[in-house]
């Protein structure tokens, strides 16, 4: 979780017994918006390692308003749910039992 988490405005999205927390943003210095997020648990605790998979937009990826920011981080938290993200899975966290 971003050091800043408690500025932002978090959303979440329950998807396949997991829980996708979502923050889309506007960029610094910019009128475009970006996202960060991560996967866990119901009821984790996202301050202790190993509880989330977190993720980001990747470098100068921006989006031109909030709801598509929104969309896209969903989605991308969906992927990684599924399987189908490639480089991020929920694997750590299921053999982990956190």
């Amino acid at each position: 979780m971003p050091d800043d988490a408690a500025t932002l405005s978090w959303q979440q999205v329950d998807y396949e017994g997991f829980e996708i927390h979502v923050a889309p943003s506007l960029k610094e210095g910019s009128e475009r918006y970006t996202y960060v997020g991560y996967v866990c648990h119901p009821g984790a605790n996202p301050k202790l390692p190993g509880h989330t998979v977190p993720f980001h937009a990747d470098g100068e990826e921006s989006f031109k308003t909030f709801d598509d920011a929104l969309y896209e981080s969903v989605h991308i938290g969906k992927s990684i749910v599924d399987g189908t993200h490639p480089d991020l899975s929920v694997l750590s966290l299921v053999t982990s039992g956190v």
